[in-house]
Order: structure tokens, then sequence, then C-alpha cells
């Protein structure tokens, strides 16, 4: 069993009378992280699917008296898909208000449902976490980091999910599989998207554009859509945790880049996956997105572990100088460009420099990524 570092943070804050909501994709372990939580608690507990329908309907416009017969004497309830469950927000509030000494712990692997069901209903009495896919850091403590250190180049292109790690050799089955299936199956089920076959080549041509700003009327253009319909559903990938928005810092400077954005995926082997390259570094043309994409997912989840909040940026001026990655913390500003290769020279541009004189800037490459990331 590989040790998740999220379970920590969870395990300190249960019994408060907040509802434990863990959010993510589906397939990176919320169910067996699920499953320890239960072993390390030793208590009586109720289980409950919202992809099963029986499980929906006993937890679809129930009163608070037949929410108690139904949990009866069980300490926790855990309640597996739980954005599948109309009103599911209404019913965690009547839990939490009705039966004080029952901890519920519900996951979800979209936010547009569950987040919108409980956003009203539950203020004040949620405490809500992200499971991303495994983490560098989490597998140099499951093996070593000189283990681990040896995968780099493997992880860049399979990627972190955890049935991908575990079957090692069946990298390429599975991940396919997860991509043609489990990757849509909450974006469609939304009902919102009509065009699966057009949702298909707005995610390849969004991979193929990994590390590059994009255009929503470009991507409109090209998959025949109009740059609305991309943007909303650019915003219901997101929130299915498929990929993530960067924008560009701009401090109202002139010659700064306002209203861009970049797009990156959660995993990289999802993201080869849908453009079908599972190529090892030495036949890619993409290695520098490939690297950009590992390095700014593995510091989210390095951000995570710190309980770090961070506002995420890139920076690009008029003139096309870039910087691949900016966090702001704590009234500072913290400047990082990657690099694959350690002995290319790399500068930072003296216009970011003229512009944040007060910003800590650094080069992460291959011989010190690991500082960056655990």
């Amino acid at each position: 069993m590989i040790k998740r570092t999220l379970i920590s943070q969870i395990l300190t804050c249960l019994y408060k009378n907040k509802i434990i909501i863990i959010i993510g994709s589906r397939q990176v372990g919320k169910t067996t992280l699920s499953r320890e939580i239960e072993k390390k608690l030793n208590v009586k507990s109720l289980w409950l699917n919202g992809d099963e329908p029986d499980s929906r309907n006993q937890l679809t416009n129930v009163t608070s008296t037949q929410l108690k017969s139904l949990i009866g004497n069980n300490k926790v309830v855990f309640i597996d898909e739980a954005q599948r469950i109309t009103n599911i927000g209404l019913t965690l509030k009547l839990i939490a208000d009705n039966l004080s000494d029952v901890q519920v712990i519900a996951t979800g692997s979209s936010s547009f449902d569950l987040s919108n069901q409980i956003k009203e209903p539950l203020t004040g009495r949620k405490y809500e976490y992200f499971l991303f896919p495994l983490s560098f850091y989490e597998l140099c403590d499951h093996s070593s980091q000189i283990e681990e250190t040896r995968l780099l180049e493997h992880r860049m292109i399979y990627g972190y999910y955890p049935e991908i790690v575990t079957n090692p050799g069946e990298e390429n089955l599975i991940l396919n599989e997860v991509s043609e299936s489990y990757l849509y199956k909450d974006v469609l089920a939304t009902g919102k998207i009509k065009k699966p076959a057009a949702l298909e080549k707005l995610l390849q041509a969004i991979a193929l554009q990994l590390g590059k700003e994009v255009s929503f009327n470009e991507l409109g253009q090209l998959i025949g859509v109009d740059n609305q319909t991309v943007e909303r559903w650019v915003d219901i990938l997101e929130k299915s945790f498929v990929v993530f928005r960067l924008r560009s810092l701009s401090r109202n400077v002139r010659n700064e880049l306002k209203k861009a954005r970049k797009i990156y995926f959660y995993d990289n082997g999802i993201r080869n996956a849908i453009i079908k390259n599972f190529n090892p570094l030495a036949l890619r043309q993409d290695v520098g997105e490939l690297w950009e994409n590992f390095l700014i997912s593995e510091r989210m989840k390095y951000n995570q572990r710190h309980e770090r909040l961070t506002n995420n940026f890139f920076w690009r001026s008029n003139t096309q100088k870039e910087i691949d990655f900016i966090e702001e913390y704590g009234g500072n500003i913290f400047a990082y460009e990657f690099k694959w290769n350690p002995n290319k020279a790399v500068k930072i541009p003296p216009g970011f420099v003229r512009l944040y004189p007060k910003a800590k800037t650094k080069i992460i490459n291959r011989s010190n990524y690991t500082d960056f990331i655990l």
C-alpha cells in the first residue's frame, strides 16, 4: 500500500462536526484512501455508493428521521461518488445538523454537481480536500528517492495514476482505458456536452498545445464550435479534474499580456494517452512541454502537502519574453524557469526583473528539481 500524504491532514479534522469531502478525478484513489481511514478509525461504518441506484434512492429527498434509521449506530458514513446523488448537499446538511456524533466522508469525481449542490447547504459545515494522482514525494517515501529518480522519464510519459504505478508493463492498456471511458464519464454525464466527438477533438487540441498560450477562438474554429462553447467545455473539464488553467501575471503593466491563459493536465499519462503517444523521450519533440507539465503538477502537490495557499501564474511580455511558472504567496513573488537540459544556459528576462525587482527567481532543471517538488 502506498501511503497518501493527504490522509494525515484528514485524520486531524475528523469528529469536529464537519463533513469531510474528498474530490479528485476517477481512478486517483479516493475509495482506497477512504478505506485506509476506515481501518485507522476502527469503528462501525456504513458505505454507500452514488453509482448504485439503491444508494441514490436512500439518500435523495430524505428526512432526518429516515437518515437516522439508515445510519443506525454506525459512527462513520462513507458516501462514494456523492456527486451522482440529487440534492446531496441538503442530505449532508441534515446529517451534520441532526447526527453530530456521526462522521461523514463523501467523495466526488467531479466538482460541478457536488460543489453546486453543497455550496450553500454546507456553508461552515465542511472540510474539502483535493486528491491528486500519486506524487513524486509519496513514491520516494514508498520506495526510495534513488529508485524514483531512476523512473523520472517513465513518469513523465505514463504519469502517476495509482493503477499505472502498481501495474508495470500494462501502462498503455490502462491509460487508454482510463482516457477513453472514465475520463469522459462525468463530463458527458452533465448533459451539457452533446458532442462527444467534438469534446475529444478539443482535448487533443489542448494536449497538443501543452505549454503554449491557448486561444478559445482558435480552438473553436478547429473543432467547429463557438468560443463561448469552448470556454464552457474547458470549465467542465477543469471541474472534472482533467485539466487546470494558468493565467498570465499582470499588474496593469502595458507590455504584459493580460488575458492570456495556458492549460495543463493534472497527469502527464492522461495527456499522452489523449494524443496516443507513449514514445520514449529520446524520440519526442515535446520533452520540454512534458517537463513543464510534470513540474507544475508536482509543485501543486508539494504546496498541498505543506498546506501552502498560492496564486499561480505564468508571465509573458508583448515581446514574447516569458517565465514558465510564478507563485505568489506571503506577499512575495517567486519566478521559475524550467529547462530539461541542465547544461543549457538560461537567463531570467531582464524586463521581468525590472518590473518585479523583489521577485525571487530560479532555474529548475534535472540537476535540482527534487528541491522544487520534495
